[in-house]
């Protein structure tokens, strides 16, 4: 049985999901503004030159020439060119466009193992990043998946959206199966504007975390993996003969569980995780392994500081 497969599997029944009236209090959100603060300067810098189209229009900064035709508008016209040259050349300018931000929640029943701790990082990892984007206007829009879109919230703009950002996250919770190659299709294929494609995913993906994150790169969008990681499940309370069963199929299995049983499958995870990082480094996709003994506020500097947008 494969790691993919074999760690879904080593679960106990999830424990009752906790509430989280308090996972957007008032000490998340002072967290917010400063991440914020920390992050504006590179939208007025380098992510700013990242934006520029081929398209001309009313930008400043110039990209190039071409041949003037009957009807171009003459406040394009370069003069220093036709008092050299007597051409009459228009002159073209790069036009900037607001980021598009996709972020991606997986919402499994995986992403709940564990306390529900995976699925709760997850929000409070995508509603700073959310934040982020929305303070410095661009167009975020949150999706979470299973095997398919479970649900959406459309385009917003604006740090003021961001109890919108609550209100759509508080109501996910994690049930169903991972299939993240099917869903990430339909995801494509409801959001024409390609952009920046967050994916906050535990990757325990049966048919293979690969699929997913190919879908949007062969589509054009740009991903960003940010990998759930809880360390316990390395670490399965068991001992002896037990019955271990999938918590997002329902499949069951007895296994005697030994010491050697257990080191093999450490091995395995960390493997896997491994695995995880090279694939991500050979496709050029950015990738932070978000642990969840890191503080979020943490793990969203070091998501900016992999994004190159902070020093």
């Amino acid at each position: 049985m494969g790691i993919r497969n074999l760690i879904r599997r080593v679960s106990l029944p999830p424990p009752s999901i906790r509430g989280e009236d308090d996972l957007f209090d008032d000490e998340f959100q002072r967290k917010l503004e400063y991440l914020a603060i920390v992050s504006r300067r590179v939208f007025g810098g380098r992510m700013r030159a990242e934006r520029r189209t081929k398209k001309s229009g009313s930008g400043i900064e110039f990209a190039d020439h071409r041949d003037y035709v009957a009807g171009d508008d003459f406040r394009y016209l370069d003069w220093n060119v036709y008092q050299r040259f007597e051409r009459l050349l228009l002159r073209l300018y790069e036009e900037e466009e607001d980021l598009s931000i996709y972020i991606i929640v997986d919402t499994s029943s995986s992403m709940g193992f564990g306390r529900n701790k995976k699925i709760v990082y997850a929000k409070r990892l995508g509603a700073a990043l959310a934040y982020i984007g929305l303070a410095n206007l661009d167009r975020v829009t949150i999706v979470t998946t299973t095997d398919h879109v479970m649900d959406r919230m459309p385009p917003t703009r604006g740090k003021q959206r961001i109890f919108k950002v609550f209100q759509f996250l508080r109501a996910a919770h994690a049930d169903g199966t991972t299939d993240l190659g099917s869903a990430l299709k339909t995801f494509v294929s409801q959001h024409k504007r390609r952009g920046l494609a967050i994916l906050l995913s535990d990757l325990y993906d049966p048919a293979g975390f690969e699929q997913g994150i190919n879908v949007l790169r062969y589509n054009k969008f740009e991903p960003f993996v940010l990998h759930i990681i809880d360390r316990y499940d390395a670490k399965p309370a068991l001992r002896g003969d037990v019955r271990v069963y999938d918590c997002e199929t329902g499949d069951e299995r007895e296994v005697t569980v030994t010491a050697r049983v257990l080191d093999k499958y450490r091995e395995a995870y960390e493997s896997y995780l491994e695995e995880v990082k090279l694939f991500c480094t050979a496709k050029q996709v950015a990738y932070v392994p978000a642990d969840l003994s890191v503080p979020f506020d943490e793990m969203v500097l070091r998501v900016l500081r992999r994004g190159g947008m902070v020093d």
